[in-house]
C-alpha cells in the first residue's frame, strides 16, 4: 500500500542525525507489531484448515469461511472502517480495534460450530481494516518528515511483508500440537500491544509535536464541534446566528458513517461468497445456491444505489475514472486471488491427500512467501528504475508460468520439479509486481483522491482473495470422486480447481498487458 496520501506535506523535514526517544521506540513497537499480527492473520488459518475440518466435521465449501472470512471483513468494512476513523479519532479507534481483535482470536479457538468461527474471522478482518491504515497515519503524524519517518515506514513495511511468512511458519507449528493455539496465540500479543497503546499511541492533540493534527480546529480531536472563538475568556457559548431565533446554538453537522452502505456491501459480499460455495451440495436451480446469488446482485447494486445518492459517499467515484487505478486493482485481484487459491488447493493436495503433515506443508509454500520479505525495502528502487508497468507485466507472466508448469505436472508431484518450480516463480512475481501494483493504483489521481483510491485498491485486492478462494472450494468439492476412489482420482479432480487458479492469472497478465500498451500511447 502506498503511504504517500497520508503524509502531511507542512512539517518541516527533521535532522537525519536525530535520535528516537523511548517512547517513539516503543509506539513503532506497537504499530510494527500488530501490522505483523495484521498480516500473519491472512495465512494463519490456511495450512490449519484440514485439522480443523476433520475436527468440526465441515467439509471444504465450509472450511473455506475460516479463511475468507477474514478478506470479506477486511475487504468489506474497509471503506466504512476509514469513515470511523475519520469521525471517532485515530487513538479511540485503534485501541478498540486491538480489544476486539483480542476477545475475536479466544473466541474463535473455543469455537464448537463453524459458523461462530467465521463470525469470528469477519470481525478480525474488521479489526484489521481499522487497524493497518490508522497504523500508517499514526506514523505519518507522529515521525517528522524525512529520514526519522521513511526509517519507521520501512520497518512497519518489513513487518508487514514479513506476516504472511510468519503466519504459514506458526500455523503449521502451532496445528501439529492444536488447531485452536493457531487462533488463540494473537490473543495475549495483542493483549500486550493494547496496553503499551494505552500510553503510547498519541491523540490528536499529541500529534504533530503537540499540535491539532492538520485539518482540525482547536479542540477537535475526534470530531466534537470546536470551542469558544478567542477572546472569549468566560467561555460563553457564540450568540444564536442570524434567523436563529430561540436563541439556540446551532447544532453540530450530523456524523455519517455510512451504515446503510456498509451494511449493504458486508451483505453482498457474504451472500456471494456463500451462494458460490452452495452450488455442489444444492446445485442450481435451488434457492440456497442460485437464490443467494440474486441476493447478493441486489445488495451489490443497492450499495452502488445508496452510494451514489449519499452525499457523503463511503467510495469516492472519481477515483474510478483513473484507467490505472482499475487496472492496479484487478491486476492486483487477480495477482493475491490466483496465489491464495493456489495455496487452498495444494494445502489440501499436500495434508489431505498426500499425508504431509502441517509444519512440512508450510514449508513447502516459504520459496513463495519468503522472497517478498527480503525485497521489500528495496520495492520503491526497482520500482523507479525499471517502471511500474513493465514489473506488473513480468510479475503477473511468472506466476501465470508457473499455473501452467503445475497443471502438467503429474501426481504426485515430485517438489523439487514440480511445486518447487511454481513456488519460484510465484515468489518472483510478487517481488516484481507487488509493490509496483501499489504505486501504480494512485499515481494517476490528484493528491486529495489518494487515500480514497488506496481504500478502493486495498478492497479489491480482499474482495480477489474471498471470491477466488470460494471458487476454488467449489469446484474441489463439486469434482470430487466417489468415497473409495484411489488417491490418483482425487488428484486429478484438483484440475478443474487449478486451471480456475490458471485462468484468474491469465486475467492478471492480460490487464497488466493492456497497461503496458496504455504506456506506449500515453498517460492513462
Amino acid at each position: 500500500m502506498t503511504s504517500s496520501p497520508l503524509l502531511p506535506s507542512h512539517t518541516a523535514p527533521a535532522p537525519a542525525h536525530a535520535r528516537w526517544s523511548p517512547r517513539m521506540w516503543g509506539l513503532l513497537v506497537v504499530l510494527a507489531g500488530n501490522m505483523l499480527i495484521d498480516a500473519l492473520e491472512v495465512s494463519v488459518a490456511l495450512v490449519a484448515l484440514p485439522a480443523i475440518g476433520t475436527d468440526l466435521g465441515a467439509p471444504l465449501t465450509t472450511m473455506q469461511w475460516t479463511f475468507t472470512g477474514f478478506a470479506v471483513g477486511f475487504g468489506g468494512l474497509m471503506l466504512f472502517g476509514a469513515r470511523a476513523v475519520a469521525l471517532l479519532g485515530r487513538r479511540r479507534v485503534y485501541l478498540a480495534a486491538l480489544v476486539g481483535f483480542a476477545a475475536a482470536s479466544l473466541v474463535g479457538a473455543l469455537a464448537e460450530d463453524p459458523s461462530l468461527l467465521t463470525a469470528t474471522r469477519v470481525v478480525k478482518g474488521f479489526c484489521a481494516a481499522l487497524t493497518a491504515p490508522t497504523g500508517l497515519a499514526i506514523i505519518a503524524t507522529a515521525f517528522p518528515e524525512g529520514p526519522q519517518r521513511n526509517r519507521a515506514l520501512s520497518v512497519y513495511t518489513l513487518f508487514g511483508a514479513g506476516g504472511f511468512t510468519a503466519g504459514l511458519l506458526l500455523s503449521g507449528w502451532l496445528t501439529g500440537f492444536s488447531w485452536r493455539l493457531t487462533f488463540a496465540f494473537p490473543a495475549p500479543a495483542v493483549l500486550v500491544l493494547f496496553v503499551l497503546g494505552l500510553r503510547l499511541i498519541p491523540g490528536a492533540g499529541e500529534e504533530n509535536g503537540g499540535g491539532p493534527p492538520p485539518g482540525t480546529t482547536d479542540g477537535d480531536r475526534v470530531g466534537r464541534p470546536p470551542g469558544p472563538p478567542a477572546g472569549d475568556r468566560v467561555g460563553r457559548p457564540p450568540g444564536p446566528p442570524a434567523g436563529n431565533r430561540a436563541g439556540r446554538p446551532p447544532r453540530p453537522p450530523l456524523r455519517r458513517y455510512g451504515f446503510a452502505s456498509a451494511a449493504a456491501f458486508l451483505a453482498g459480499l457474504l451472500a456471494l461468497v456463500q451462494g458460490i460455495t452452495s452450488v455442489p451440495a444444492h446445485g442450481w436451480a435451488d434457492l440456497r445456491s442460485t437464490g443467494l446469488l440474486a441476493l447478493a446482485a441486489g445488495l451489490l447494486a443497492l450499495f452502488v444505489a445508496l452510494e451514489r445518492a449519499s452525499a457523503h459517499p463511503l467510495i469516492r467515484f472519481e477515483a474510478l475514472r483513473s484507467r490505472a487505478m482499475i487496472r492496479s486493482a484487478l491486476g492486483a485481484a487477480c495477482l493475491n486471488g490466483s496465489y491464495l487459491g493456489l495455496l487452498f488447493v495444494l494445502t489440501h493436495q499436500l495434508q489431505s491427500l498426500a499425508g504431509w503433515s502441517p509444519l512440512r506443508t508450510a514449508a513447502a509454500f516459504l520459496p513463495a512467501a519468503a522472497p517478498l520479505v527480503v525485497t521489500a525495502l528495496f520495492s520503491g528502487r526497482i520500482v523507479a528504475r525499471f517502471g511500474a508497468p513493465r514489473l506488473i507485466a513480468a510479475g503477473a507472466l511468472l506466476p501465470f508460468a508457473g499455473y501452467l508448469l503445475l497443471l502438467r505436472t503429474p501426481w504426485p508431484p515430485a517438489y523439487a520439479t514440480g511445486i518447487l518450480p511454481t513456488m519460484l516463480l510465484v515468489g518472483a512475481g510478487f517481488v516484481l509486481s507487488f509493490a509496483a501494483l501499489n504505486s501504480q493504483a494512485t499515481s494517476q489521481l490528484p493528491p486529495a483522491e489518494r487515500g480514497a483510491g488506496s481504500g478502493l485498491y486495498q478492497t479489491a485486492v480482499q474482495v480477489g482473495a474471498a471470491l477466488s478462494v470460494a471458487l476454488v472450494a467449489t469446484l474441489l468439492t463439486g469434482s470430487a470422486p466417489p468415497a473409495g476412489a484411489d488417491p490418483a482420482e482425487f488428484a486429478e479432480a484438483c484440475r478443474p480447481a487449478l486451471t480456475l487458479v490458471a485462468a484468474v492469472g491469465g486475467l492478471g497478465l492480460l490487464t497488466a498487458l493492456t497497461g503496458l500498451r496504455s504506456r506506449r500511447t500515453g498517460p492513462p
